[in-house]
């Protein structure tokens, strides 16, 4: 008999700044949830002044929790295929795109080489990622940096700003399915 490999909950970020941004978010949480990863909750959607790299217009960013079995590779390889999806196309470090998936954590999973480092080196001091993180999950905690209530208060919420008007949704299965963690998506 063999055993169930065992699920641990995934932190994704996601932002847009080309296009319609918001459609490519819901783009990257519909092609994100399946296929390894199950969606349970998302966060409110909050724009973002660009940070680094050359002179562009403002993202779009949010955060999807999720849960896999997935090894954090696998679940890379998940987040380049919805950026693919999204027609991301890489020519200049930090420019625009369509849409940019990281992996914030795997559970508490630590892991370092060129393509892929766990916890996400500088989540601890980027507002747009844990203003949203935030939002979604009041008590969560970036391993190795703490609270991410207490690191939200120490960077600055300059060029960050939450958009009321725009909604992210789980998608139905997700949402509705049987089997769900009974996370409510944030409107």
């Amino acid at each position: 008999m063999s055993e169930e490999p065992r699920t641990r909950p995934v932190v994704l970020a996601l932002g847009s700044n080309l296009g319609d941004r918001l459609a490519y978010l819901r783009l990257g949480v519909e092609a994100l949830d399946g296929n390894g990863i199950s969606a349970t909750g998302v966060s409110g959607v909050f724009e973002t002044s660009p940070v680094g790299g050359p002179e562009q217009d403002n993202y779009l960013n949010a955060v999807l929790l999720g849960v896999t079995a997935l090894p954090a590779r696998q679940v890379l390889a998940r987040c380049a295929a919805a950026e693919s999806a999204a027609g991301r196309v890489r020519t200049v470090r930090w420019g625009p795109r369509t849409l940019d998936v990281d992996i914030i954590t795997c559970d508490d999973e630590t892991y370092a080489d060129p393509d892929l480092t766990l916890p996400h080196p500088r989540a601890h001091e980027r507002a747009f990622v844990l203003a949203p993180w935030l939002d979604v999950e009041p008590a969560a905690v970036l391993p190795g940096r703490g609270r991410v209530a207490d690191l939200l208060a120490t960077t600055t919420m300059a060029g960050v700003w939450r958009r009321p008007d725009l909604h992210l949704t789980l998608p139905r299965s997700a949402a509705g399915g049987s089997g769900g963690s009974g996370v409510t998506p944030c409107a």
